[in-house]
């Protein structure tokens, strides 16, 4: 196993289910934290995380069926996403985001909008911040936006759909001029959730996401 997936305390009798596995690797998986190519050994998980190997080949049978693993010949593999699934991950990214959008602003939260003014300001400060820095900062925008609508269901799902685009082959590069423009959409989508204009929140976050997608399509373009 390339790395290790951190420890957990021990439990007596039936150790860990295979739930609280599942958990987890899914939660490693979903972040990055295990790199997409990594090849996971049941028998290497079971060590270092102390449980038997039933629990963990029930939970990377849940992970397959959920299309973050693959079966190897030689144990288990996590796959970076087809590019050829961009528009079903953009299709995924507008049903949920939108709606989560929309259920932000109906709900408000002033904890959190207070912390999307200081993400949009850090975003602003383009020549100081890494490409690295600009991508974790929009991604925490987005999650904390569908963290705002208070929907565990929206978050798990959201998640998904974030490590998909994120896990894309293909690295696709946004220009100054787009990322200038991808800024003003997130203060357009910040200003609706401070009015709890819901209608309008739920619209300049899709209109945000297909701006997103016509810049990945283009660049996917012919891959």
């Amino acid at each position: 196993m390339e790395r290790q997936l951190g420890s957990t305390s021990k439990r007596t009798g039936t150790a860990l289910l295979a739930a609280d596995v599942h958990r987890l690797l899914r939660a490693k998986i979903i972040t990055l934290e295990i790199k997409p190519g990594t090849r996971l050994v049941e028998d290497d998980i079971s060590r270092e995380i102390g449980v038997g190997r039933t629990p963990v080949r029930e939970a990377l049978l849940r992970l397959e069926g959920e299309g973050l693993v693959s079966r190897q010949r030689r144990g288990w593999i996590i796959e970076a996403t087809d590019p050829a699934n961009a528009r079903f991950i953009f299709e995924a990214r507008i049903s949920v985001e939108s709606y989560a959008t929309r259920v932000a602003a109906e709900r408000g939260n002033a904890k959190m909008i207070k912390r999307l003014h200081d993400l949009v300001a850090r975003m602003d400060d383009l020549d100081t911040i890494s490409r690295a820095e600009l991508n974790r900062l929009d991604r925490n925008f987005h999650e904390t936006i569908v963290a705002m609508a208070g929907n565990p269901i929206f978050v798990e799902m959201h998640e998904r759909t974030q490590f998909h685009y994120w896990n894309l082959r293909l690295p696709v590069f946004f220009n100054k001029e787009q990322t200038l423009r991808a800024n003003e959409q997130h203060k357009a989508i910040l200003s609706a959730l401070e009015a709890s204009d819901a209608d309008r929140a739920e619209r300049l976050a899709r209109e945000h996401i297909e701006t997103t997608y016509t810049i990945v399509s283009q660049a996917l373009d012919g891959f």
